[in-house]
């Protein structure tokens, strides 16, 4: 049986990847590194530190007092005294 067949159909053209064609090309040629003796002297820069505002607690005893809060000085004394 022969015949003709006629058809109408809606299609999206579809993308078709082509590889590109394998180049060799040589490898890169490296200069190896200078001795450190002769490498140029590169300065180290460091970012400056960012200044915040922050609060300070200081624990301990300060300003020449003692633990009761007396002055320092004469502690010797009014220790001999306390305890006879």
């Amino acid at each position: 049986m022969a015949g003709i067949s006629i058809g109408l159909g809606i299609a999206a053209p579809a993308r078709v990847y082509v590889a590109p064609a394998s180049v060799y090309v040589a490898p890169p040629v490296v200069a190896p590194a200078p001795p450190v003796a002769y490498a140029p002297y590169v300065p180290v820069v460091a970012a400056a530190p960012v200044m915040v505002p922050t609060v300070g607690i200081s624990l301990g005893w300060h300003y020449g007092r003692d633990r009761d809060g007396r002055r320092w000085w004469g502690r010797r004394e009014r220790a001999a005294r306390r305890h006879g």
